[in-house]
């Protein structure tokens, strides 16, 4: 399967071995979630995408065009035949649990109890259920039950974590 971006060598990675650093810097901006998000949610038009977002012109045209340089979006005629639309890719799609994540995290503590906010129904109109990861053999995974092994690093034997001595 073909990365997602198309043209990374232009990009300035902040940590280049780090697969969250190299996400965060092709869509970690507000703006760029955002698009995405309503894309995710329909929005094709540019100006539905600036309706929806607020989001001045010109962001919102550097934004578009990025996430359609990464291999996000892609840009077709409308069935209009008078305009282009944005629509994702299948990498675009990919980030379905990332914004699902983000949303469930946002209901758990970016809000007050009882506040109102919008919810994600599934096909059948009910609650999409929180995501949990799970280990291999079904364990809930953790920050403190997973480390990462960097590019430099040589695997661990089975019975030694990173960092331990032996």
């Amino acid at each position: 399967m073909p990365r997602a971006t198309t043209n990374t060598s232009a990009v300035d990675w902040t940590d280049a071995p780090c697969p969250v650093a190299r996400t965060l810097d092709l869509i970690g901006d507000r703006w760029s979630m955002l698009v995405i998000r309503d894309a995710m949610d329909g929005v094709r038009a540019f100006t539905e995408f600036q309706r929806r977002t607020g989001i001045a012109r010109n962001i919102l045209t550097d934004r578009l065009r990025k996430l359609t340089a990464y291999g996000l979006l892609a840009q077709r005629t409308a069935p209009s035949g008078r305009r282009q639309e944005y629509v994702l890719t299948d990498a675009g799609r990919d980030l379905f649990p990332v914004v699902l994540t983000l949303r469930q995290w946002g209901e758990r503590h970016a809000f007050e109890p009882g506040e109102p906010h919008s919810t994600l129904l599934d096909q059948h109109g009910s609650r999409v259920p929180d995501l949990a990861p799970t280990g291999a053999d079904g364990t809930p995974l953790t920050c403190e039950t997973t480390h990462v092994r960097k590019v430099d690093e040589q695997p661990a034997a089975p019975d030694q974590r990173p960092g331990d001595a032996g």
